[in-house]
C-alpha cells in the first residue's frame, strides 16, 4: 500500500513569482561585486580570461596565463570566455564570465524541477484516494513536489558557495540534473530520441569533467531499466546510441586538440591520465571524508531522503524511487572511489537527493515538520542577528569584543558604511521576518512549508554576507591589492615573468596586476615571481633567492595572511 495520504489543500503550488524571486535572491548576491577569491573560482576565471584574451591554442589547451590546466575539460571555460567576449565590455570581465554561472544555475534548477514534476504526476506516485474525494490532481501534486525539491536544493549548504563559482564542478552538477531529467523522460517513454538526448547531456558532461561520471551514469541507467523491467535488448540498443551521441559531442574537441597540438602539447594524454586518476579502490580516508563532510554538505536533504527510503521501502520498483536512488548510489560510489575526494565531488549527489527528499516530505509527521520549522527559525535568526551585531560593532567599536574579533582577522582593514549594501541587507532581513510571520500566523498545510524557512533563512544569511561583509571577504580572500603592489615593481618592457605560484594566484596577478607571465611555450624570462611561506621556516631561509643569479626587487603579502609571501626577482647576468 502507498504510504501517502494527502488532501488537495496540501498541494497548492508555490506562486511562480515567489519561486523566481527566491532563485534571483539566491544566485545574484555573490556574483555582483565579488572579486575572484583564492580558490578554484579564481583559477577557473583565469582560464576563461586567458581564453578570451588569447588565441585558438588557448581554447584547445586550457591554461592560466601560461600555466597549463588541461585536465578537467574545456566546456565550463568556453562558456565563461564566451561571456567575457559578449558582455565583458559592459559588465567587466569578472561579471561577464559569471553570466555563464547564472545560466548554469538556471539549467540545474529547472532540470531538477521538471524531473520532479514528471515523477510526481505519474499514477504510481499519486497519494491514496480519500474516502469522500478531495485528493489532489496529478499535475497539482507534481508541481507541489517540484517546488519542494527546488526549495530543498536551494537550501542545501553544500550548494551555496559552489553555485556562485565559475568552476567545472558547478556545471557538472547542473548537467547531471539535466541527465536526471532526460533519464526520467526516457524511462517514461523509451525511444531513440530520448536516448540521444541523454547522450547529448552525457557528452556535455564529458567535455566538462571527463568520461568517468558519464560512464558510471550509463551503467546506472541500465540498472534502472532492469529494475523497471525494460527489455534488455532495447535498453542496450538505446544506451549504445546514448554513448555514441556522447562520443560525437566530445569528438570535435578531441580531434582538434590532437591534430593541431596547441603549444606543441598533447591534451588527450593529460586529459586521459587525469580521468584515470579519479578512480581507486574505496578506502577509509574517502569514507571518513564522505561522512564528515556529508553531514553538513547535504543538509537538509539527507534526513528527508533517508526517511523516503524507509517510507517507500515496499515500493522499490517504482520510477520515482528507482531513478533518483540509482543516481545517488552511483554518485556516492564515485565519491568513495576517489583517492582524494573534495567538496566538488559531493555536489553530484544534491540533485537526486533533493528529489528523494521531496518524496520523503510526503510522509513526514506534522510534529517533525514543525520541529524542523522551529529549528530553522531559531538557528537562522540567531545567525542573522550575530552578523548584524558584528557588522555594527566593527563599524562603531561597540560592543568592543565583537569589534575586536572581526578586525583582528583583517589587519589593516578600514570598515566603511556602504548605503546600498545596508539597504539591501535591511530589505532582506525584513523579508525574512515577514516569511516567518506568514508561516506562524497562517500555519499553511502545503507540502513545501517544511523547507521554505530553511531555504529562505539560508538565502538571508548569504545576502547578509554578500552585502554587509563583502568588502571584508574581498580584503581577506582576494589577491587584488598585492597584485597591484607587485605590478608597480615590474620594469616597463618586461617580456615575460616565470613563477611558481598556483593557478588562483597566477590568475589574480595576471588579471589585476597585468603581469606578463610566461606562455606555455615561453622560457628564459628576465623576472621571477616566487611564492613562499614563513610557516615552519626561518627568516634567513625565506630571504635567500631561489638561485644566485636572481636579485630581489620586491616582497609582499596579503595583509590578512601572515605566512604567505610573494617575492619578485630580477635576473642578474
Amino acid at each position: 500500500m502507498k504510504p501517502v495520504r494527502l488532501p488537495a489543500a496540501a498541494t497548492l503550488a508555490l506562486p511562480r513569482w515567489a519561486l523566481y524571486a527566491l532563485g534571483l535572491l539566491y544566485i545574484l548576491p555573490g556574483l555582483i561585486g565579488r572579486e575572484p577569491w583564492k580558490n578554484d573560482d579564481a583559477a577557473s576565471f583565469g582560464v576563461m580570461w586567458t581564453m578570451a584574451q588569447g588565441g585558438w591554442q588557448d581554447w584547445l589547451w586550457p591554461n592560466v596565463a601560461g600555466l597549463s590546466m588541461p585536465e578537467e575539460g574545456p566546456l565550463a571555460f568556453w562558456l565563461g570566455a564566451l561571456g567575457i567576449k559578449l558582455f565583458g565590455w559592459l559588465l567587466g570581465d569578472v561579471l561577464g564570465a559569471r553570466v555563464a554561472t547564472i545560466g548554469v544555475f538556471l539549467l540545474g534548477t529547472l532540470s531538477l524541477w521538471y524531473a520532479t514534476f514528471n515523477l510526481g504526476r505519474r499514477p504510481e506516485a499519486q497519494p491514496l484516494r480519500l474516502a469522500f474525494g478531495g485528493q489532489p490532481e496529478p499535475n497539482d501534486f507534481g508541481r507541489t513536489l517540484a517546488d519542494a525539491a527546488a526549495l530543498i536544493y536551494l537550501g542545501c549548504l553544500g550548494l551555496l558557495v559552489h553555485s556562485h563559482e565559475s568552476t567545472s564542478e558547478a556545471l557538472q552538477t547542473s548537467l547531471l540534473a539535466l541527465t536526471l531529467y532526460r533519464a526520467v523522460r526516457y524511462m517514461e517513454k523509451p525511444s531513440l530520441r530520448n536516448a540521444a538526448l541523454i547522450g547529448l547531456a552525457l557528452g556535455l558532461m564529458t567535455l566538462t569533467r571527463g568520461w568517468v561520471t558519464p560512464a558510471a551514469l550509463l551503467l546506472a541507467l541500465f540498472l534502472c531499466g532492469r529494475f523497471l523491467a525494460l527489455p534488455v535488448g532495447r535498453a542496450l540498443r538505446d544506451l549504445a546510441l546514448a554513448a555514441a551521441t556522447a562520443l560525437l559531442v566530445t569528438l570535435p574537441w578531441l580531434l582538434a586538440a590532437v591534430l593541431s597540438r596547441p603549444y606543441g602539447q598533447e591534451p588527450l594524454a593529460a586529459w586521459a591520465a587525469w580521468n584515470l586518476n579519479q578512480l581507486a579502490l574505496p578506502g577509509t580516508y574517502s569514507l571518513r571524508a564522505f561522512l564528515r563532510v556529508g553531514v553538513w554538505f547535504f543538509w537538509p536533504a539527507w534526513p528527508f531522503a533517508l526517511w523516503a527510503v524507509y517510507a517507500w521501502r515496499r515500493q522499490s520498483n517504482l520510477l520515482h524511487i528507482v531513478v533518483p536512488t540509482a543516481f545517488v548510489s552511483v554518485a556516492s560510489l564515485l565519491a568513495l572511489c576517489h583517492p582524494n575526494p573534495e567538496q566538488g565531488q559531493f555536489l553530484m549527489l544534491l540533485p537526486p537527493l533533493a528529489i528523494m527528499a521531496a518524496f520523503g516530505l510526503l510522509t513526514m509527521k506534522r510534529g517533525a515538520i514543525n520541529a524542523i520549522d522551529w529549528f530553522s527559525v531559531m538557528v537562522l535568526t540567531l545567525c542573522a542577528a550575530v552578523l548584524w551585531i558584528f557588522w555594527y560593532a566593527q563599524l562603531t567599536g561597540w560592543p568592543p569584543r565583537p569589534a575586536h574579533n572581526v578586525l583582528k582577522l583583517l589587519p589593516g582593514f578600514q570598515p566603511e558604511l556602504h548605503v546600498l549594501a545596508l539597504v539591501v541587507a535591511g530589505i532582506a532581513t525584513a523579508g525574512w521576518f515577514a516569511l516567518v510571520h506568514w508561516r506562524i500566523s497562517r500555519q499553511p498545510s502545503v507540502l513545501w512549508r517544511a523547507v521554505v524557512l530553511s531555504s529562505g533563512g539560508l538565502i538571508l544569511i548569504w545576502i547578509l554576507l554578500m552585502t554587509l561583509f563583502l568588502p571584508h571577504m574581498n580584503y581577506s580572500k582576494s589577491y587584488a591589492a598585492v597584485a597591484h603592489q607587485a605590478a608597480a615593481s615590474v620594469p616597463a618592457g618586461t617580456r615575460c615573468i616565470d613563477s611558481n605560484v598556483g593557478p588562483a594566484q597566477r590568475a589574480s596577478f595576471a588579471y589585476f596586476g597585468h603581469l606578463p607571465f610566461a606562455r606555455v611555450d615561453d622560457g628564459n624570462c628576465s623576472m621571477l615571481l616566487w611564492q613562499d611561506s614563513t610557516r615552519g621556516r626561518s627568516k634567513k631561509d625565506l630571504a635567500a633567492p631561489p638561485a644566485p643569479h636572481w636579485q630581489l626587487v620586491w616582497e609582499g603579502r596579503r595583509a590578512s595572511d601572515r605566512s604567505e609571501r610573494f617575492r619578485l626577482f630580477r635576473r642578474v647576468d
